[in-house]
């Protein structure tokens, strides 16, 4: 069982369409070999919503919605090949539908669910690595998350257009579970217009407060990776690892749909010794380009040459 699908409900976390128990389930795949991958949705999903089930779309190993953004998130990163160390992936859903303003408040109330879930896991797998990997408002899930772990509850976390303020990240980042987990803040010039939505819908905690894709938490253990810098993407490319460039102005979903994004993705999870938080800072860009510099950026024309006879040779 590669894949194992959990909720968050008013009465905690529950293995999706099953009445048993959680924690014999648990208890007993913690015990296999490999890393743990918790896989978080963002809004606009419901576990049981029908297309919009994320235990049928994006984090099945295979969707059976036919949207163009079913993109299997498990097979990406590598489960269901049948090796033996693939380990297990968790595929965490929550509550995401409704307003904004609601699917944010129970962003934070499944953090809690979550929390439980990867508290358990660590319980019984202590020296497994257990990492994150959410798109869009799921990031405020895992941040809420590690406001209720201990340390070293969590290795690595990939927030990919991450829904949430710098501020709320910030104080996840400095609990004991956030000081001792790495934070790669995936951001993209292309989600500038929902972060800027988010801004303007949902109250700010903190006068003047931005969402991470304009700030990042900062820490010394938080990195921010633009997925649509060129000189990031051929940083990447030089180590083997290939990223298409990115094809809209403005898109929140090309963090997954990208062709070459889960190869990244898996690789800064799955080897993360070859891809260690150090090193990547510093090949990284130390912050990212200016909100809106893609969506207002001029087109790349192809200029006429000069005349041959006034050319310098």
């Amino acid at each position: 069982m590669p894949i194992l699908r959990i909720n968050a409900t008013d009465t905690g976390p529950r293995l999706h369409g099953a009445g048993y128990r959680l924690q014999p389930v648990l208890q007993d795949l913690a015990q296999g070999t490999g890393p743990v991958i918790v896989m978080v949705h963002g809004f606009k999903f419901a576990p049981g919503a029908d297309d919009d089930c994320p235990h049928r779309h994006i984090l099945s190993l295979t969707p059976a919605v036919a949207c163009w953004k079913a993109q299997s998130w498990p097979a990406g990163l590598g489960f269901g090949r049948g090796a033996h160390d693939e380990g297990l992936g968790i595929a965490f859903g929550w509550q995401g539908t409704g307003t904004i303003w609601q699917a944010y408040r129970r962003a934070a109330q499944a953090g809690e669910a979550l929390a439980e879930v990867i508290a358990t896991l660590r319980h019984h797998a202590p020296d497994r690595p257990i990492h994150a990997i959410a798109h869009s408002m799921g990031a405020r899930v895992v941040l809420s998350a590690l406001t209720h772990l201990p340390a070293h509850s969590v290795n690595r976390m990939l927030l990919l257009g991450g829904a949430e303020y710098h501020s709320t990240a910030l104080a996840a980042m400095t609990t004991p579970a956030g000081r001792s987990a790495e934070l790669i803040n995936v951001t993209s010039r292309e989600n500038d217009l929902y972060d800027f939505l988010l801004e303007r819908l949902v109250a700010r905690p903190e006068r003047g407060d931005t969402t991470l894709g304009a700030k990042a938490p900062g820490t010394c253990n938080t990195l921010t990776l633009q997925l649509d810098d060129p000189a990031t993407l051929m940083t990447f490319a030089r180590r083997g690892v290939q990223v298409a460039p990115p094809e809209r102005r403005v898109c929140h979903w090309s963090f997954y749909l990208r062709d070459g994004a889960f190869g990244l993705y898996s690789a800064l999870l799955r080897d993360a010794h070859a891809f260690p938080l150090g090193a990547l800072q510093a090949m990284l860009p130390e912050t990212p380009s200016r909100r809106w510099s893609r969506l207002f950026a001029l087109p790349d024309l192809a200029l006429p040459l000069p005349l041959a006879g006034k050319a310098p040779s």
